[in-house]
């Protein structure tokens, strides 16, 4: 139910009011002057404050002021006996939801009220989300106990609170954009926006219009102005990913705007100035790079002011258990099925893998198992078939053994037959009574 706050010294149009809003569902608190409607204000939340210009200890145009100072998301509508056009305008300027006249405007007030309180809840669910938002990218998110995914953390922690610009270090699947997006949301930025672009899906002269923006007329097709990302992430934080890709000449651009926080549209004459902190990321080795001229050795130590290399997962092998059970849980809750454990041997199997593609490719991987599995916990037949033949023997070794991909093919044919002997056989293309010595033999269950 939306609280209404009314304060106003007449008691008989108070009284009125009162009886009028509550007959709409609305819960009403009532003060004869401002003094007092701000201690309501003080111990009562309040969406919408009807109050009066001309009050015994004050001016309702000034409270404007003060109620948003207090709650930015409370809305103010004014009354008053007599039309006053300046203090109408100066009352909308400073934050009022609307101004209106006593007895003209009677109809008005509960239409109003509906509206201001409909913005009012609109404002709370916005807050809400940009909450949830902050949550999601929260250092307490990134999941892993191993020490080099905790050292990670730890400098971004360190580094989130400051407007340093950050180098983040590794390789394509590392989580080198969840740790920018961590970054932002833990620094005095959280809140504005946080852009980001990959620099190796565009060109030179697209790259350039996307990150600086262009004037109309600047080159074919460009009709209209533009503005770019940077500008885009004006007092936010704008991640620039596999920046070892852009062009040199465009470094030239971004080093500019490192020095002097301005930089020049394409098609333009003047200077555009802008407040961002950039996070940059790559997979690439920057300083073979600057030796071999493809990137700026002056942007190399403007961007690597603070560096933090993020782990590859083959270097985090105890922290896949726990990233494969989130994943799991997550597409469960996509797909609308039942949450499944993970096997042990699958476990140890994903541990033996060496995931070039790094988090991400776990994440494709357990997403694909997740669809296909007909059993009561994920196991080994859910992977890949190129993931399923790699074993693991004695000291972490891992071998292509014929046995062993019998085996795992015998229960694949199983497990798609539901466990239908007969019907296996017969697509292995092989006896009953040979089937049930293999089972036998490699102890399928």
């Amino acid at each position: 139910m939306s609280t209404i706050l009314i304060i106003d010294d007449e008691e008989k149009l108070r009284s009125l009011l009162t009886r009028i809003i509550k007959l709409e569902g609305f819960e009403v608190l009532e003060a004869a002057t401002l003094k007092a409607g701000l201690k309501v204000l003080e111990k009562e939340p309040v969406d919408v404050v009807l109050c009066d210009v001309k009050l015994p200890d004050g001016s309702g145009v000034d409270f404007v002021s003060v109620v948003k100072s207090k709650s930015i998301a409370t809305e103010i509508i004014l009354l008053t006996a007599y039309g006053n056009i300046p203090d109408g305008v100066q009352a909308m300027k400073l934050g009022a939801f609307d101004y209106i006249t006593k007895g003209d405007d009677n109809d008005k007030i509960i239409p109003l009220l509906t509206r201001a309180v409909e913005k009012v809840q609109l404002q709370k669910r916005v807050t809400q989300l940009e909450k949830q938002v902050g949550k999601q990218y929260a250092f307490e998110n990134i999941l892993g106990t191993s020490p080099l995914i905790l050292d990670a953390i730890h400098l971004a922690k360190k580094v989130a609170q400051t407007e340093a610009t950050v180098l983040l270090l590794g390789e394509t699947g590392t989580g080198k954009e969840v740790f920018a997006q961590a970054i932002h949301h833990g620094s005095k930025r959280s809140g504005k926006p946080f852009i980001a672009l990959n620099c190796s899906a565009f060109g030179k002269e697209l790259l350039e219009s996307e990150i600086f923006g262009h004037k109309a007329g600047a080159f074919t097709g460009a009709v209209k102005d533009k503005k770019g990302l940077i500008e885009e992430a004006s007092t936010g934080t704008l991640f620039l990913d596999e920046i070892g890709e852009m062009h040199i000449d465009l470094q030239a651009k971004l080093l500019r705007v490192l020095e002097t926080n301005e930089f020049i549209k394409v098609g333009d004459t003047k200077s555009t100035k802008v407040d961002v902190r950039i996070i940059a990321a790559t997979n690439r080795n920057l300083s073979n790079d600057v030796e071999a001229g493809k990137f700026r050795e002056d942007l190399f130590y403007r961007i690597n002011v603070f560096t933090i290399t993020l782990p590859a997962l083959r270097d985090r092998k105890k922290d896949i258990a726990l990233l494969a059970e989130h994943f799991a849980s997550l597409f469960a809750g996509k797909t609308n099925s039942r949450i499944k454990p993970i096997s042990q041997a699958l476990i140890e199997q994903l541990q033996a893998h060496p995931w070039k593609g790094n988090i991400r490719e776990l994440k494709n991987v357990i997403e694909r198992a997740v669809i296909l599995s007909e059993h009561n916990e994920l196991a080994i037949s859910d992977l890949p078939v190129d993931m399923q033949f790699v074993q693991t023997q004695p000291g972490g070794v891992s071998a292509f053994d014929l046995s062993s991909v019998e085996k795992l093919h015998i229960q694949r044919v199983l497990n798609h037959t539901k466990g239908n002997k007969t019907e296996a056989a017969r697509l292995l293309n092989i006896g009953l009574t040979t089937l049930y010595r293999k089972i036998e033999e490699y102890h399928i269950s």
